[in-house]
């Protein structure tokens, strides 16, 4: 038996303009310190004789270390160190010290791992682990004193920075006009909508106080990050954000981490820069490019490492569209991205890739700029781009004779893209229009099934705000993400709360109210309360033939839910009346295709089946499966469940 997707539209009217954001910290992957990851990469230091507590030495290397990699695990068990090794998601890298003890038994077990970006060997006697490491590409060198092997490892760790970009793909082949969003790169939305959404937000100086207070928890153990943060606090606003985006510090590692792995408490919290640099570059790019209208096409590289597994994917999205997901640097100099290209050949698990990438002002509205004289480093021919950057896929080759080493050539998207509008225009249309701001993106995150997430949007808004038609809403998105959380107890406290407080504003929008009830009666009939479910599930309908057009899509809904509540009760006649009433709405309002049309035929299927009219069940299963075989993946569970009914109900006589 189908149930009704939740309702959660609300009017505009009773969406709070007003935008505001916080601090929540929550667990990431498992691992052995206590801060969160504020880089791409770790540091894992496996040596039996380590002994931070008791030993200045190793206090001192330690200090030493963890101003190149703020992130740094430390074993005295090889068993336990591959194990975590072995553990560690997310795409992370680990570079590793291990001792000259170690390591000959170690790294046999460790070099396969694809967590394993580099390591270095730590030892008294140099000349004799030097034989033994050259068969061993993933070793960088074997040390016997800390500063050089701080050196190499600052090398490394910046390497595993420039390689983390995120990308996402969409191939040319899918119909974005009819394609469910859940089949798409989910990145690709998430970052679409955040560039949008961080743009209408007015953010203060107590924001960038909590992103600072953030920072200096995570960094608390690294003396050199925290001189940083101390500047940053000190001199944010004497500075230009591309100055602080390129400044060898915290701060680059956390954005480009917290876009990557969308990590929205701390996307939240660092908001304020995002937004800024976006507005420098844009202003740049006005003054370089748009003022004096040049049209002149131009080709700019970038040289960086990829998992092998990730280039394939590119290989196989020939003409398709390629998104970086954060903001992208790039050079005009070929030679400085080829060698950055080159830097990673060594490593087993990885592929160069040259990006060779041309731009034509005058075709797109995408904001980049030239910043050698506004950046920290001033040498490299840097142009960058702004969050979420899409190309068109072109030519891949490989590069002279490296076989490693690819050319994949891009053209920047033009404004009249055909695939990118249609794609750009079905997700400001399908992923709540009517909302802004952050209220937006916890809509999104719930609807692409992204719960926590969208829980952790919603409870910094409600610690935020003091309005009661905000808490409302906010009580009622909680709610719903407690239901999608099989919570539904705690999503029924959270719906009564909403209740309560849309109650006691003058002048309750109706429509609200009936949401709240709506979403209530989903809520009980998981509790198999079916005397609740009808009770809220009518008071719903009530509300709404107060205030909809009677072939409203919301009364479906709620004929719907009621019908659902009958049908559990048995009570068929009642069922499939309410069925039949949701029925005719959405023949009227849905295109012939709609999976809403195939969800209530399957109920009305179900109700038939129950009544043991075979005949009559068989035919609106039929259409149901007709239907979602035109607008659901292969792969749906509810197409697989309207093909199970039309099954079972064949085999009837």
């Amino acid at each position: 038996m189908d149930t009704k997707k939740l309702a959660t539209s609300i009017s505009d009217d009773n969406k709070s303009t007003k935008q505001v954001f916080g601090s929540s910290i929550i667990a990431s992957a498992p691992r052995r310190s206590n801060a969160r990851m504020v880089q791409n990469v770790l540091l894992v230091w496996l040596d039996k004789n380590i002994d931070v507590g008791n030993n200045p030495d190793c206090r001192n290397t330690l200090v030493q270390l963890r101003r190149v990699v703020n992130t740094v695990e430390i074993f005295t068990d090889d068993e336990e160190c591959i194990e975590f090794v072995r553990t560690i998601e997310n795409n992370d890298k680990a570079c590793m010290i291990i001792s000259g003890a170690l390591g000959r038994r170690i790294v046999p077990r460790i070099h396969h791992m694809s967590q394993v970006d580099s390591i270095f060997i730590f030892c008294i006697n140099q000349k004799y682990h030097e034989q033994w490491t050259k068969d061993w590409c993933k070793i960088n060198g074997v040390f016997t004193k800390i500063k050089p092997i701080c050196e190499a490892l600052k090398t490394a760790a910046q390497l595993c920075e420039q390689n983390a970009v995120p990308i996402s793909l969409l191939a040319t082949n899918v119909d974005t006009t009819k394609t469910n969003l859940n089949q798409l790169d989910c990145s690709f939305m998430y970052t679409s909508i955040l560039k949008e959404i961080l743009l209408t937000i007015k953010f203060e100086e107590k924001h960038i106080k909590q992103f600072i207070a953030y920072c200096r928890e995570q960094c608390a153990e690294n003396d050199l990050e925290l001189e940083h943060i101390k500047s940053f606090e000190k001199d944010y606003h004497n500075k230009t954000p591309i100055w602080w985006y390129t400044y060898e510090s915290f701060l680059f590692g956390i954005l480009n981490r917290a876009l990557r792995l969308m990590e929205v408490d701390i996307i939240i919290d660092i908001g304020f820069f995002i937004n800024d640099l976006h507005r420098q570059i844009t202003e740049l790019n006005q003054k370089q490019y748009r003022i004096n209208h040049i049209s002149k096409t131009f080709i700019l590289y970038r040289g960086q490492a990829m998992d092998v597994k990730d280039f394939e994917r590119i290989r196989n999205t020939p003409g398709g569209l390629l998104s970086f997901n954060s903001f992208l640097s790039t050079t005009k100099n070929r030679i400085i991205a080829r060698n950055f290209a080159r830097r990673s050949l060594q490593n087993p698990d990885l592929m160069g890739i040259l990006f060779v990438m041309t731009v034509n002002p005058s075709e797109s509205r995408t904001v980049f700029a030239e910043i050698n004289d506004v950046s920290f480093i001033s040498t490299e021919d840097e142009v960058l781009f702004s969050m979420h950057t899409v190309f068109r896929i072109g030519d891949i080759k490989p590069v002279e004779s490296e076989k490693k080493l690819f050319e994949v050539h891009l053209t920047l998207t033009a404004d009249n893209d055909k695939d990118l509008r249609l794609l750009t225009d079905r997700l400001r249309q399908d992923i709540s229009p009517g909302e802004t701001g952050w209220y937006r993106l916890g809509s999104l995150l719930l609807k692409m099934g992204q719960h926590d997430k969208a829980q952790q949007v919603y409870e910094v808004l409600l610690q935020q705000t003091t309005n009661d038609n905000d808490k409302s809403n906010l009580y009622l998105q909680l709610g719903i993400v407690k239901h999608s959380q099989e919570q539904h107890s705690e999503a029924i406290k959270c719906f009564k709360k909403s209740l309560k407080l849309s109650q006691k504003t003058p002048n309750s929008n109706l429509l609200i109210l009936a949401a709240i009830y709506n979403n209530m009666g989903c809520a009980y009939r998981k509790m198999q309360k079916y005397s609740d479910v009808l009770s809220c599930s009518e008071r719903a309908l009530a509300l709404q033939q107060q205030s909809l057009p009677s072939n409203h899509l919301d009364l479906a809904a709620s004929y719907n839910n009621i019908g659902n509540a009958y049908a559990e009760m048995h009570q068929y006649a009642q069922a499939l009346s309410s069925y039949q009433n949701a029925l005719a709405i959405r023949q009227h309002s849905l295109p012939p295709n709609h999976p809403d049309l195939a969800s209530t035929y399957n109920n009305i299927g179900n109700v038939h089946y129950s009544n043991n009219k075979y005949k009559k069940a068989l035919t609106f299963y039929e259409h149901a499966v007709e239907i979602a075989q035109r607008s659901l993946p292969s792969s749906h569970p509810d197409l697989q469940k309207y093909k199970q009914n039309l099954f079972s109900v064949s085999q009837n006589p």
